[in-house]
């Protein structure tokens, strides 16, 4: 097996929930597991404009994505957890709309690190895809996932006050919520 990059760009609609799941939830499942991880922006283009604002993303004009950019401590043995995590409190069945955000900046999306990210995150939709067919996973909107997994690109980090936004307001706005608990 080749090695797994350790960097990984995830988008699942508001990035506030999906930073709160991510390094609060997974990091309590799998303990040292998340070295790092921030909010902010990455396009599926390349070629995007550089360092769009909050605002411009916000518009959905910029193909701009909501993401946390996740460093994993040891991805040989939590990549693949962390993708299947994703799957579990976001729906990958709605295309650009979580819930009441809708917009191409709310798209779920894996940026991937290389080809083993790659292989790793089309391995867990495709299980993904079969046990919603099979109907061993009933709480999403549609049948098929709707999540692009393409290669990272550059990352644009959020301003200060968005990271990190739920511990500092334990209140805030969050759609996100477990569809099922255990990968079946």
């Amino acid at each position: 097996m080749s090695s797994i990059n350790n960097t990984v760009a995830l988008g699942a609609g508001c990035y506030w929930g999906t930073e709160k799941f991510v390094k609060k939830d997974f990091e309590k499942r799998f303990p040292g597991s998340v070295a790092s991880g921030q909010v902010g922006f990455m396009s599926p283009d390349p070629n995007a404009k550089a360092n769009p604002t909050y605002r411009e993303v916000c518009s959905g004009v910029t193909g701009y994505v909501e993401v946390l950019n996740v460093e994993l401590s040891d991805p040989a043995q939590h990549f693949e957890e962390l993708v299947r995590f994703f799957f579990m409190f976001h729906d990958p069945t709605t295309e650009d709309r979580q819930g009441n955000d809708v917009g191409t900046q709310y798209a779920s999306v894996i940026f991937t690190n290389g080809e083993e990210q790659k292989r790793i995150a089309s391995k867990v939709a495709a299980e993904l895809q079969d046990h919603i067919d099979a109907k061993k996973i009933k709480r999403y909107a549609n049948p098929k996932v709707m999540t692009k997994i393409v290669a990272a690109n550059t990352f644009v980090a959020a301003h200060a006050e968005h990271q990190a936004y739920l511990e500092k307001n334990p209140g805030g706005y969050c759609n996100h919520f477990y569809r099922f608990k255990e990968w079946p």
